[in-house]
């Protein structure tokens, strides 16, 4: 077979298979079709089918084709990130800033300390860290892993469970976006390469000056004309960032951060991000599953991925329930907030992508943190439906 029909062999899979268990298996409820293709993409790597048919997988996925589909996957994160970048609500969260910093602050300081703790217990076992890495730099990064919430799959989740419009909702997105702005920053700090700390700091001056110059543009602009020039724009600072040592996703991140999503209309936002979703994302879920390994035994990766899951789930219900001490909520917020920012998938997945590009962990440990991520998204609908009921039923009354 020529290299193109094995890459449209491997397509076929990518958007056959996982729809078709979704559909077929109404996993809707407690597994979403991103998390399907999740699993999907780690059933297809080296660890699952590669061992138990190498001939199948080598068959399709050559070197050639996973250059192909990297491209892909590439090029759809970079989108993806940059509308999370845009969707980030600051103005609301000024505007309600004691509130959102005092929840945001425990909802992500907390989980990160019982996530780093459980780092610092993970590196007295050789095979999580590579030799390229500092200890901080995979302690921190596996701390961070551990309070991620996923703003995009988030949005997802308040529209399922109909509340997305509702002021509960706006405050959790309000929460999760100061979160993303953390999570960024912390992920530049530790992917930031000493040796070329000039680089960075030329990119960041020439960044500041070309923001300054995009915004202004943007507001002279068309709305027809902001669509493409976003584009370009997000070309330019991920190759920035790239270039400077940081991580394109870093560049992209920064680019959408600093668009106003009041310059765009919402639907058609709304619709792109969609679209990605639909038609890119599944090749970046594949070229993720790809990336895993299981070299330090299947037992211990899974372990690490339940160690891992209990610090991030227990962090973040101590400190969305500290947050509800403090300012009082009604009874039940807490617990609910707690469980809906725990969703992790597509944005941990996107920073475990980061950390293992820079060779900061190994990827058994990325295994984990993919296994840890489905995980934890899987049980949110589940459990909060109910303690939305009741908290619905709670306020009728």
């Amino acid at each position: 077979m020529s290299t193109a029909e094995r890459f449209l062999i491997a397509l076929l899979i990518i958007f056959t298979v996982p729809w078709l268990i979704w559909r077929l298996g109404r996993t809707d409820r407690w597994a979403p079709l991103v998390v399907v293709q999740i699993l999907l993409g780690i059933v297809l790597g080296p660890g699952v089918l590669g061992h138990w048919y190498p001939d199948y997988y080598n068959a399709v996925f050559t070197p050639e084709v996973s250059h192909a589909l990297n491209g892909l996957a590439w090029w759809a994160v970079t989108l993806f990130v940059m509308i999370a970048g845009i969707e980030l609500d600051l103005k609301a969260a000024w505007q309600h800033r004691r509130e959102s910093g005092i929840t945001a602050g425990l909802a992500l300081g907390t989980p990160m300390l019982l996530g780093c703790g459980a780092a610092l217990a993970m590196l007295h076992w050789p095979g999580w860290l590579t030799p390229e890495a500092r200890p901080w730099q995979f302690v921190l990064g596996m701390g961070m892993a551990c309070a991620v919430t996923a703003l995009p799959i988030l949005i997802l989740l308040l529209e399922k469970l109909d509340i997305l419009r509702d002021p509960l909702g706006q405050r959790i997105l309000r929460y999760a976006s100061l979160d993303d702005i953390a999570i960024w920053g912390v992920l530049a700090l530790i992917v930031m390469d000493w040796e070329r700390v000039g680089r960075q700091a030329l990119f960041l001056l020439a960044f500041g000056l070309a923001a300054w110059l995009c915004r202004r543009l943007m507001r002279r602009v068309p709305e027809q004309d902001r669509w493409y020039l976003a584009l370009v724009w997000l070309a330019l600072c991920a190759l920035g960032a790239d270039w400077a040592g940081l991580h394109f996703m870093v560049g992209a991140f920064l680019a959408g951060a600093v668009l106003d999503a009041e310059w765009f209309n919402q639907q058609q936002m709304d619709l792109l991000r969609h679209h990605v979703l639909l038609t890119l994302m599944p090749v970046f879920f594949l070229s993720t599953g790809l990336r895993t390994g299981w070299s330090m035994g299947g037992l211990d990766v899974v372990l690490a991925a339940a160690w891992l899951l209990a610090a991030a789930v227990a962090g973040k219900l101590l400190g969305v329930h500290l947050a509800g001490r403090v300012l009082g909520w009604r009874p039940g917020e807490a617990s609910m907030i707690g469980w809906l920012l725990q969703t992790k998938a597509l944005i941990m997945i996107i920073f475990a992508n980061v950390l293992l590009d820079r060779q900061i962990i190994t990827s058994a440990t990325f295994t984990a943190l993919l296994l840890m991520a489905v995980a934890s998204t899987m049980v949110t609908i589940p459990i909060v439906e109910p303690k939305l009921a009741r908290w619905r039923q709670h306020r009728k009354s």
